[in-house]
């Protein structure tokens, strides 16, 4: 019979790194995303430590005790995060302490920290919060600053440390700032660190775009690694040197050639969104915009009003659902309605040209569509939408197929990207 080899060899069992363990049934049954694991992640990137397994289980003690003594088995360090609360099905200590055979201990400071945040908030103490102050013997307690769940620092094993963090993000974050960062820094201190960079595109599939720059996915440091969502894709370049200054210089070039290779697809970097990039551009020309959306609903106004600022580019705009608004609001003829339709480039011209007039602003973009799921013709077909943009001696239009297999809410969120996507490349296009 053959055994199969274990990933893990025996001489680098304790090098294997970190991992993190995500704790709560919420989270196994879809109820809540699982947001603290993408942020740890790129938490132990800056410090440049790797880790190689994320993992999730649920509020079950066996099932729990389990996996904390596989990860102790192969891993230095586990990360964990939920089930520290007061309440039954909260297990995550108890798991650990029972996984190792250590007894918990009552921490007086600990009881004298919960009993003082629950008066200042008016909450009664209960018998169960008692449970939060209990810890293994010989842990190192990890403070939280803002909530009642403590943390801890512990090293049950030679060779292997863990540290427990509440679910809650704000906290999670709080107290491995204040506790978690400096520790790590002085026991794990590695002459090496991760830096990364986001690029941003549109207009370009994941696959067309790995096709173009298939030659730069093979390198190995830096590494080029594309995310796609929905209308966008994303490029991470990310270095591995001595310094932050000397991964940068490795990430510099190949920045430099995306670009040259991407053109106009590429529209931002890290948490750029199109809105953002767009009202940039406008204020940098001290310009103003206004909308007219139909199908979308108000979604350009909304992604546009969630950037902070946006007042200094963006003045306002209409929602004309149905043809008696798209005539009152923003004057477009009736007869232009009944010879073409709603979704219709004369229509969307019109739309977009009534909104800069009415708004007085120095572009006006208009989107009008069908979003589904019913409401298609053969002649136009659920996902169609048309697109405009007028300005100084100018108004474009254009339209896009999305097909009838996506849904409304999808449909609606891409016509978004397009028509921002429409301004921005003929700001561009304009110096």
């Amino acid at each position: 019979m053959t055994i199969a080899q274990s990933p893990y060899p025996e001489d680098k069992k304790k090098k294997y790194g970190v991992e993190i363990l995500c704790i709560g049934t919420e989270i196994l049954l879809g109820n809540i995303i699982n947001t603290n694991a993408r942020w740890l992640a790129e938490e132990l990137s800056s410090l440049g430590l790797s880790h190689y397994r994320q993992s999730v289980v649920g509020d079950n003690l066996e099932r729990l005790q389990g996996a904390i003594i596989d990860i102790s088995n192969r891993s230095r360090i586990l990360i964990t995060t939920g089930g520290l609360g007061p309440t039954p099905d909260d297990l995550t200590t108890q798991a650990i302490a029972t996984a190792f055979n250590a007894p918990l201990e009552e921490r007086a400071e600990i009881l004298i920290d919960i009993k003082e945040k629950l008066a200042t908030n008016k909450c009664a103490f209960v018998e169960s919060n008692r449970k939060q102050a209990l810890i293994p013997c010989g842990a190192e307690v990890i403070p939280n600053p803002i909530g009642t769940a403590p943390g801890i620092i512990w090293s049950p094993k030679p060779g292997f440390t863990l540290m427990t963090f509440p679910g809650v993000p704000s906290e999670l974050k709080e107290m491995w700032i204040n506790s978690a960062v400096p520790w790590l820094q002085a026991n794990e201190g590695t002459n090496q660190v991760l830096v990364s960079k986001v690029l941003r595109f549109t207009g370009i599939s994941e696959s067309a775009l790995a096709e173009q720059i298939h030659d730069l996915l093979q390198i190995r440091n830096p590494t080029v690694a594309p995310y796609a969502e929905l209308g966008e894709v994303k490029l991470r370049i990310t270095a591995k040197e001595a310094n932050r200054t000397k991964a940068n210089q490795l990430i510099t070039p190949i920045e430099s050639e995306l670009r040259l290779r991407t053109g106009l697809q590429l529209y931002g970097y890290e948490s750029d969104s199109l809105a953002s990039v767009v009202l940039e551009l406008l204020r940098k020309r001290g310009q103003s915009m206004s909308v007219a959306e139909s199908c979308t609903g108000g979604g350009i106004g909304a992604a546009l009003t969630a950037i902070p600022g946006a007042s200094e580019a963006f003045i306002g705009g209409v929602i004309v659902y149905t043809n008696l608004m798209k005539e009152s609001l923003l004057d477009i003829p009736a007869q232009m309605l009944i010879t073409h339709g709603a979704v219709s480039a004369p229509v969307a011209q019109a739309m977009a040209k009534g909104a800069r007039e009415k708004f007085q602003s120095d572009w006006g973009i208009a989107v009008t569509g069908i979003a589904g799921p019913a409401g298609g013709t053969q002649s136009k077909p659920i996902g169609l939408v048309h697109f405009a943009v007028a300005g100084p001696h100018i108004c474009s239009s254009t339209s896009e197929n999305f097909g009838t297999h996506r849904k409304r809410g999808d449909i609606q969120r891409l016509s978004v990207i397009r028509a921002l996507n429409q301004l921005r490349i003929l700001l561009l296009a304009r110096g």
